[in-house]
């Protein structure tokens, strides 16, 4: 007997509130489907996700708890700290390794699903940057689940929409106001073959990392693919090319896709700026005491070698000040 689609998972980050709360308001109370959803939110504390959705949803809207069933017409919102993940027909909450940076990560929750469900589910990437959520788009598509994106163009920031497009050219395309309809007339549509097709080897090791996190002695360099040359921002170990992907995986899991792993080089190099000029102030001030005790005591060559030691130290913060104020490294745009 022909199963339908009725597995809605949505990944949101910057922008997404709003996207989310738009978007759950039009969608009708007797939705014949579940709806899990992760948005990206700091580890540390609670969230008022839930709270906030449940306002303006006519289905009733739940903080994700492990060991949970899907129920037609319930919305599980994920919690902090926590991939929000689908396995065998009931959600998990998992510790595993973050993925760009997060837990719950969109990307985490998507492959689950398409590994749990295959074509009963729909993947929808809502407002956000970078490139998350493409990679679990891409997955659910294979399996033969149905892909929804924002309109870029709708969206507070387009970048997840954007790289899901990229990822995944034919999902269907639309503003917030018109995707409730859009996912009304996908859910129930029969899908003859739930799970018709494999899953790659790849998005496989990732789902198990996320589910179980890593065997002991960590993942192995040549399991997933061979060594990038690049290093992890999270734990500074060496990342793996994962094959035929733009994305990297650390020996202790820890995932990056190749946009977010260049966004986070560019802090870290900001920071490592920050932390040069900060010693560089420093060497300045002691040099200076420096250069007066040594004055005191009578000992000019002394003091004329701290002299030059700070009137080098001057330049070089001068230089490194102006190259940081004039970088693009400086984002003025207000922080999501």
């Amino acid at each position: 007997m022909p199963q339908c689609r009725d597995v809605i998972v949505v990944g949101a980050s910057a922008g997404g509130v709003e996207s989310l709360r738009s978007l759950l308001a039009a969608l009708p109370a007797d939705l014949p489907a579940t709806v899990l959803v992760v948005l990206h939110m700091p580890a540390g504390g609670s969230s008022a996700l839930s709270a906030i959705l449940n306002r303006v949803s006519l289905l009733p809207v739940h903080p994700a708890r492990h060991g949970t069933p899907l129920r037609h017409g319930h919305v599980h919102a994920a919690v902090p700290d926590h991939h929000l993940l689908l396995i065998d027909g009931v959600m998990a909450l998992s510790k595993g390794p973050t993925e760009n940076g997060h837990r719950p990560a969109v990307d985490a929750l998507f492959r689950s699903a398409a590994r749990a469900v295959g074509s009963r589910a729909i993947g929808v990437v809502l407002s956000g940057t970078l490139d998350d959520g493409a990679a679990g788009l891409l997955s659910i598509v294979a399996r033969g689940g149905a892909a929804v994106v924002q309109d870029p163009g709708d969206a507070v920031y387009p970048g997840m929409p954007e790289s899901a497009l990229r990822a995944v050219p034919t999902a269907t395309v639309a503003p917030i106001a018109k995707l409730a309809d859009v996912l009304a007339a996908l859910v129930g549509e029969p899908v003859d073959d739930v799970l018709s097709a494999d899953m790659s080897d790849a998005d496989l090791i990732e789902a198990e990392i996320a589910e179980q996190g890593l065997p002991e002695g960590g993942l192995e360099m040549t399991t997933m693919g061979e060594p990038s040359g690049y290093t992890c921002p999270d734990c500074d170990g060496a990342l793996i090319a994962v094959p035929d992907t733009r994305r990297y995986r650390c020996r202790v899991g820890h995932a990056w896709t190749e946009e977010a792993l260049s966004t986070q080089k560019d802090a870290q190099l900001e920071r490592a700026l920050w932390t040069a000029l900060r010693t560089l102030d420093e060497k300045i001030s002691l040099g200076r005491r420096l250069e007066r005790t040594a004055e005191e005591r009578g000992s000019r060559l002394v003091a004329r070698r701290y002299a030059a030691s700070v009137a080098e130290a001057l330049n070089a913060a001068d230089v490194l000040r102006q190259f940081i104020r004039d970088d693009v490294l400086i984002d003025e745009e207000p922080v999501p």
